[in-house]
């Protein structure tokens, strides 16, 4: 509106749907073709295939800063889009079978949980669980509780009341480190502020909630430096994060998609009863998606039990196995991913359906 009121000939949309539904989004596009055709210039940054697809007349690819091509969308096809961003092919349908849930890692009973801004409950006496073998995803308009509802299970907010017990010990009070030792690794939605010390290198990062042990502490309390950055080392090539000084360089210094993979690499290579994955993709190109996906559902098919939360509905439907759906704090429906809509979807994420959730 502000741009409009201005009467901007040039207009610049940043990844302007991460927050909408997918019935605000058909909108949001269809507002864009109305704009470009009363003669406005549109810049549609974007690294959703399928907005691409339905918008844009013309696609310029970047991969690793440089410029690989335009192509006109009437001319081209997602595949070869992704080519071209990534350097192969991908395959964007999850490649996974039938879970086979067996038992609960993750109970959650009757949350409750105050926003640390005005007090007020932002999570609302929510239950549900996870079980071994399963992902569950917890689907919704960014802002509705989903990432109290993560810190409460993590430990970084204290619950109002509730409990939750992992792999059937009571943690409600636990610290993080107990919940760590106990089997909880957590992918966390802001790296900067919870996933990563920025100024600490990467080796160091890697190690963050197990320095502590034997493998990278002597009896003497001083570290191996050695065995980090071997550890480092590993990590680094097996997921592919790339960064200028590899183990040594600065966190602070690589790019947010570099530091995802990085999280994400340490995380997973605890070998966690329970994952909790918070936006594990947000900022990743196409193949690195491909990669991360193939990894949380090798968990599961380890027979760990992983927590999804994602405002990514086309992850939400080819990674989950259930589906959660939160809405201004409560838990307003339970779905089957392939017994559900997207269009469904969106409107209990808007509030103008729910129903009742066996927990």
């Amino acid at each position: 509106l502000k741009m409009l009121y201005r009467e901007n000939d040039i207009l610049i949309f940043d990844e302007p749907t991460a927050v909408l539904t997918p019935q605000e989004i058909e909108e949001l596009m269809q507002i864009m073709k109305n704009l470009a055709a009363e003669g406005k210039s549109i810049l549609f940054i974007s690294h959703k295939l399928n907005e691409i697809m339905a918008v844009a007349d013309r696609c310029s690819v970047l991969r690793k800063g440089k410029y690989i091509g335009t192509v006109n969308i009437k001319d081209t096809t997602k595949a070869e889009l992704s080519r071209m961003m990534v350097g192969r092919d991908v395959k964007f349908a999850v490649d996974k079978k039938e879970s086979a849930p067996g038992e609960e890692v993750l109970r959650v009973e009757k949350m409750t949980v105050a926003s640390r801004q005005h007090g007020q409950d932002v999570v609302k006496n929510v239950s549900f669980s996870v079980r071994r073998g399963e992902i569950v995803c917890i689907a919704g308009i960014d802002g509705n509780g989903q990432s109290e509802l993560v810190f409460g299970v993590t430990g970084l907010e204290p619950l109002k009341s509730g409990s939750i017990s992992l792999c059937g010990k009571n943690i409600t009070k636990a610290p993080i480190r107990t919940r760590s030792a106990s089997g909880m690794s957590h992918i966390p939605e802001d790296r900067h502020k919870h996933g990563l010390v920025l100024d600490y290198m990467l080796e160091d990062n890697m190690v963050l909630q197990r320095y502590y042990e034997p493998a990278f502490t002597n009896p003497m309390g001083f570290l191996k430096r050695s065995a980090i950055r071997s550890y480092a080392e590993r990590l680094i090539e097996q997921y592919d994060v790339r960064s200028g000084q590899g183990p040594i360089t600065l966190a602070r210094s690589m790019s947010g998609g570099n530091q995802q993979k990085a999280i994400i690499a340490r995380e997973i290579d605890k070998n966690p009863e329970l994952l909790v994955a918070v936006q594990p993709t947000r900022g990743l190109d196409v193949g690195a998606i491909e990669y991360i996906h193939q990894q949380i559902v090798a968990q599961r098919d380890a027979g760990k039990a992983v927590l999804l939360v994602s405002f990514e509905l086309d992850e939400v439907m080819n990674v989950s196995d259930r589906i959660l759906v939160m809405y201004e704090g409560e838990i307003v429906g339970e779905f089957n991913p392939k017994e559900v809509t997207v269009e469904e979807l969106g409107l209990y994420m808007a509030g103008a359906r729910r129903k009742a959730v066996n927990a």
